[in-house]
C-alpha cells in the first residue's frame, strides 16, 4: 500500500468509525480498545514498520499527514493508535526472531497493544531524573520502580521501558527494556481519570524486582538516552500534526457554519470581524503546517531536527487552544454543541500542550541553539 492508499484508508477510518463515535467514548470514559483493533484491520498499525516485517515501510511525512486528518475526528485516539504502531516499528527494528515471528505480528494485528514508558511520577521533561532502576542479575536485568503517564497504560500489553542502570552515570546509564505486562512483578495502575482524553487511556504501572531476559534489552546504557531524544524528536513534530488536524476541523466548521447562518440580512460570514478573526486562524494554521512539514522532512532525511521539532510543537500548543477557542465563538453558543466536538478539540490541545515536553521545555531547547542556528557568522 503507497501513502495516498494508505491515507485513503485513514480518512475513511476517521469518517466512518472515529467521528460517529468519539463523543460517546469520552462519555463512557473508556479507552476503546475494539475501535483500535478495527485500526488494526483497517492496516493502520502498519504504517511504518518495514515492510520486510510486515508493515507498509512509510515514510515519517506520512505519519504527519494521518496524524493530522485523524486528529481532525479525535486527537486522543489518534495518540494512543500511533503509540502501538510506534512499538511495532521499534521492535521490527532490533533484528531480534522472538520480535520478529511473535511481538511484531501481534501488535500488528491488534492482538497486542504497545505503549512508550518514559515519564515517572516525579519525572517528565526531565528524562535524564528517572528513578526506576535496572539491576544486572544473571541471564539479564532487573527492574524496580514506577511510570506513570504512559498512553495506552490501561491495555497495552508490551512496554519500551526506561531504566536507569548506573544513577552516577546521569543520562548515560539509561538502558531500554521490553517489558511484558504479563509477567510477574508487573502491576497496572488504574488509568488516569483525564478530562476530554480517556482515549489516550493515560495511566501507569508498578515493577517489582521484575525480570527482563537479556534478549529483551532493546538499547544498552548510553545509546538508550540518545534512541529516546530521537523518538521525542518525531512526537513533538506528529503533536503539532494533530494541532493542525483539530484546528483545520474547527475551521471548517466555523466557516461552514458562518456562511449558513444569517444576521442582519446577510451571512454571518460577511462581517467583517468575524472574517478578519477566521482568518488568522486559517493564516496560523498553514504556518502550523510548514513548520510541521519542515521538521518532519528533516526527520525523513535524518538530519539534525532538535530545533525545528521543538518549533513546530511549540508554535502549535502555543496557538491550538486559542485558535480552537476562535472558532468556537465564531459558532455561537452552537461552539458548544457535543456533536461538533470543538469542545473535546479545545480539551485535547490542552493536553497536547504537555506530551513529550511542555512549551516552557520547547523554548529550553531552541534556546540551546539559538547560537549556532542564528548567530551572525
Amino acid at each position: 500500500m503507497d501513502a495516498s492508499e494508505f491515507l485513503e484508508v485513514a480518512r475513511k477510518f476517521r469518517r466512518d468509525v472515529i467521528e460517529p463515535n468519539a463523543a460517546a467514548w469520552e462519555t463512557a470514559r473508556v479507552q476503546p480498545a475494539d475501535a483500535l483493533v478495527q485500526a488494526a484491520d483497517a492496516g493502520l498499525l502498519k504504517m511504518e514498520t518495514p515492510v520486510a516485517a510486515g508493515g507498509f515501510g512509510l515514510s515519517f511525512l506520512t505519519k504527519l499527514d494521518v496524524c493530522e486528518d485523524m486528529s481532525r475526528g479525535c486527537m486522543a485516539f489518534t495518540f494512543a493508535l500511533i503509540n502501538t504502531q510506534n512499538v511495532a516499528a521499534r521492535l521490527a527494528s532490533t533484528g531480534n526472531d522472538r520480535h520478529l515471528e511473535a511481538r511484531v505480528p501481534a501488535l500488528l494485528s491488534g492482538a497486542m497493544f504497545g505503549a512508550t514508558a518514559l515519564s515517572e511520577p516525579g519525572a517528565g521533561s526531565d528524562f535524564a531524573g528517572i528513578a526506576t532502576r535496572a539491576t544486572k542479575v544473571e541471564g539479564g536485568w532487573e527492574l524496580t520502580g514506577e511510570k506513570g503517564w504512559i498512553t495506552n497504560a490501561g491495555i497495552a500489553d508490551l512496554f519500551v521501558t526506561y531504566a536507569q542502570t548506573n544513577p552516577e552515570a546521569g543520562w548515560r546509564g539509561i538502558g531500554s527494556f521490553l517489558v511484558d505486562a504479563k509477567q510477574p512483578g508487573f502491576t497496572r495502575v488504574t488509568p488516569y481519570a483525564l478530562a476530554g482524553g480517556h482515549a489516550i487511556g493515560a495511566g501507569g504501572f508498578k515493577l517489582e524486582s521484575y525480570f527482563v531476559p537479556d534478549a529483551d534489552v532493546l538499547k544498552e546504557p548510553g545509546d538508550a538516552f540518545k534512541s529516546a531524544m530521537v523518538g521525542v524528536n518525531g512526537a513533538r513534530v506528529y503533536v503539532a500534526a494533530m494541532c493542525a488536524g483539530m484546528i483545520a476541523d474547527a475551521l471548517q466548521k466555523a466557516v461552514t457554519y458562518g456562511g449558513e447562518r444569517h444576521t442582519f440580512g446577510v451571512p454571518l460570514l460577511s462581517h467583517q470581524g468575524l472574517k478578519w478573526k477566521l482568518s488568522d486562524v486559517a493564516t496560523d494554521l498553514e504556518a502550523m503546517r510548514a513548520l510541521t512539514h519542515w521538521a518532519g522532512t528533516l526527520i525523513d532525511q535524518n538530519r539534525d531536527a532538535v530545533m525545528r521539532a521543538a518549533q513546530a510543537k511549540k508554535f502549535a500548543t502555543d496557538r491550538a487552544v486559542s485558535l480552537i477557542e476562535t472558532c468556537i465563538h465564531a459558532m455561537g453558543a452552537n461552539g458548544l454543541r457535543e456533536e461538533n466536538g470543538l469542545g473535546r478539540h479545545l480539551i485535547c490541545a490542552k493536553i497536547a500542550g504537555y506530551t513529550d515536553g511542555s512549551i516552557e521545555m520547547m523554548n529550553e531547547r531552541i534556546g540551546a541553539g539559538l547560537t549556532k542556528a542564528y548567530a551572525k557568522e
